[in-house]
């Protein structure tokens, strides 16, 4: 195999995004509540035990010799990682909670990866810098504040429960972004730009909200 040997799986399933789609114009699943987030399960929440699996369709495999990390845009050092030298780096261990937006909440998810403060260490955000994009094998996008990129509790990972994150769930390499519905964490993770500007990402064009905060239960675009 060679360095391009990256393939897709599936096709993208267009019934499934149509009907998400519709979700965000009718408010499906929204109960009109809001909570403070010392708030275990956020508003319209149930607790799950297993892991749903949720994509658009296509799972791509990503051989860790093919694999790439590029991060770039608004930062003092633009850099790719190959696998190894992404693994290589400082690691950190962490456990969520994880809230999707379809209404199911998952606890106690152990984490091993790479912090997102270890990672602004290394690529120096520039000052003019505000905003994160995600880009994604499958071609998946999603953007988040850098604030919310930089907290404490984001990583990205490779394990969860101590074993390798699977290629349905996101593996090789997924974002962790526990504070946000967990669309905002993007599967399959290939690029990470830093922008001036705000890049709403697929969801977010497609009626979701911008932002996607659970406890105040910002499931779709209130415009």
């Amino acid at each position: 195999m060679s360095d391009d040997d990256v393939t897709l799986f599936g096709k993208l399933k267009n019934k499934l995004i149509d009907s998400k789609q519709k979700w965000a114009e009718s408010g499906r699943l929204l109960t009109g509540k809001s909570a403070a987030h010392s708030q275990r399960l956020p508003p319209g929440q149930r607790q799950v035990e297993n892991w749903p699996v949720l994509d658009l369709g296509i799972q791509p495999e990503i051989p860790t010799h093919a694999w790439r990390l590029f991060v770039d845009g608004e930062v003092e050092t633009p850099t790719t990682w190959k696998w190894g030298e992404f693994t290589d780096l400082p690691k950190t261990t962490l456990t969520t909670d994880i809230h999707c937006v379809t209404a199911w909440s998952r606890y106690d998810n152990r984490w091993e990866g790479v912090s997102a403060r270890d990672l602004l260490g290394i690529v120096k955000p520039k000052a003019a810098a505000q905003h994160v994009i995600f880009h994604s094998y499958d071609t998946y996008t999603t953007n988040v504040p850098l604030a919310d990129f930089s907290a404490d509790d984001v990583m990205l990972a490779w394990s969860w429960n101590g074993e390798a994150i699977s290629r349905e769930h996101g593996g090789p390499l997924r974002v962790v972004i526990p504070k946000l519905y967990f669309w905002k964490s993007a599967k399959w993770i290939k690029r990470i730009e830093f922008s001036v500007h705000d890049k709403p990402g697929f969801w977010e064009v497609r009626g979701y909200h911008n932002y996607g905060d659970p406890w105040l239960e910002q499931r779709y675009d209130d415009e």
